[in-house]
């Protein structure tokens, strides 16, 4: 009973796997298109199944046309052309192509938005194109180039303006639409990058605890650990104020350091980071114990707190300066206690005898 059980627990653990492999590839419905300025347009295998109608011969033509027109430059009309076959004949085995080539010729052009956008909508409308990584990857370079700076143009002619929140948006898209590519890692990081320059700290911070819930096993993990251990820390204060930020960098840079031991490329950073996020969470007690010693008297409180700055960091000048402040405390304690035995206070008068009066 249990060897039945056990084996048929593998056999649906390869049957769900066998799906996912097919949900997360492409499947290929059709043969590769290939393209030659003496034949024109035909398929990997030889043939080009659906031409036997009208539609079909009117299709090809108009892909021949464009396809000619693309290389020797005359990209509106190519633009055109390619516009027809998805309008006009969208079920045809060339309407992803044209699609496909429409975004390549927007890229060129340097028309990104519309090159993007052109991808999009490919990958929504055919998702079982042979394309679909290749089509993936051109929207990351789009991004990328956005991120970096670079600029739309308009109608292909005239710069735009910078827009570095369209490339996070664009990084954003590519995780939603394939999510299992290799390219979903790459665009959550950049995504980060590009949510922090333009000062969504915690957008960035999102961005990064997706990427190390959701891909564990990247080789990218590791960095993502250290930036949003950075990122915490970009939002300290200083010790005169709340520490949150602090104790998530804190937790990120140790987890890193227990995670990925062998990652020395960046165990350095993490243990200076962390010293640093240390001193200042034990500066941050310091601060809370002098208040309690200056201006409150209440000794025991401000010892707690000169204790807690002992523990986050114990070999710091913050805590030598702590242990300091408990001398001093102990000292003030003893000398309360020495003046109170020296100086006893005088016995109480005792209670007067109550008159009483009897009646005879």
């Amino acid at each position: 009973m249990v060897t039945i059980n056990f084996m048929h627990r593998f056999s649906l653990s390869l049957i769900l796997a066998a799906l996912s492999a097919l949900l997360i590839s492409p499947i290929r419905v059709a043969a590769d298109l290939i393209w030659t300025p003496q034949g024109g347009w035909h398929a990997e295998s030889g043939v080009l199944a659906g031409l036997g109608s009208d539609e079909g011969r009117n299709a090809l033509d108009f892909m021949n046309k464009a396809r000619a027109a693309e290389e020797v430059g005359q990209s509106s009309t190519a633009l055109k052309a390619y516009t027809v076959v998805v309008k006009k004949y969208p079920n045809s085995i060339f309407a992803a192509e044209a699609l496909y080539h429409t975004g390549l010729i927007y890229q060129k052009r340097q028309q990104y938005y519309k090159a993007f956008d052109t991808y999009q909508s490919m990958l929504g409308r055919y998702p079982n194109s042979e394309k679909f990584t290749q089509v993936i990857g051109e929207q990351y370079r789009i991004a990328s180039l956005l991120a970096e700076g670079q600029r739309s143009r308009i109608w292909g002619l005239f710069p735009g303006f910078r827009n570095r929140e369209k490339s996070v948006e664009y990084f954003e898209i590519m995780v939603r639409t394939a999510p299992y590519s290799d390219y979903a890692p790459l665009a959550l990081m950049n995504a980060a990058r590009g949510y922090k320059k333009i000062g969504e700290e915690e957008a960035a911070i999102d961005a990064l605890d997706r990427m190390i819930n959701t891909y564990p096993r990247s080789a990218l993990t590791p960095d993502a650990y250290l930036r949003i251990a950075e990122t915490h820390a970009s939002l300290v204060d200083g010790p005169y104020y709340d520490q949150a930020a602090t104790k998530d960098a804190i937790t990120y840079y140790e987890d890193y350091m227990i995670l990925f031991p062998s990652d020395i490329g960046g165990m350095a950073t993490a243990e200076k980071g962390l010293a640093n996020m240390k001193k200042v969470l034990a500066r941050s007690k310091l601060t809370m114990g002098e208040y309690y010693y200056k201006y409150r008297k209440n000794y025991q409180a401000a010892k707690v707190f000169y204790n807690e700055a002992i523990t986050v960091y114990p070999d710091s000048d913050v805590a030598a300066e702590a242990r300091t402040k408990l001398a001093a405390i102990d000292g003030v304690l003893q000398r309360q206690s020495g003046n109170a035995s020296a100086n006893p206070q005088p016995a109480a008068p005792a209670a007067a005898k109550k008159k009483r009066f009897g009646i005879f």
